[in-house]
């Protein structure tokens, strides 16, 4: 039954470059990739730091699953999110490093 509520997630062969900077020319996106890349465990829809409504934050994490930098997956109730770190970086080399630390204060020129 868990598999059924779990979204399909996109082969990264598949996925193209401009999908991808399409999915990170949002801040709010850039912010909830920054929030994975940082964070020790997965985290659930509801314990991101953004100030966007549910529906919003569902289209959010829609567009990002889609471009696959995100995987999602059911425990129970709650929607968990993880960052797909690995995959992305052999599709994408160096990508999600690039795109995290020209976010952080103090690292861009």
């Amino acid at each position: 039954m868990e598999a059924d509520r779990t979204p399909d997630h996109p082969d990264l062969r598949e996925v193209t470059l401009q999908k991808v900077l399409e999915a990170l020319v949002d801040p709010v996106r850039r912010r909830i990739v920054g929030q994975l890349s940082d964070a020790a465990d997965d985290i659930s829809c509801g314990g991101f730091d953004i100030s966007v409504s549910k529906s919003t934050a569902t289209h959010h994490f829609r567009v990002l699953r889609e471009a696959g930098l995100i995987r999602q997956y059911y425990v129970g109730t709650a929607r968990l999110n993880t960052l797909r770190r690995a995959e992305f970086d052999e599709a994408f080399p160096g990508l999600i490093d690039a795109v995290v630390g020209a976010g952080r204060p103090g690292l861009r020129p």
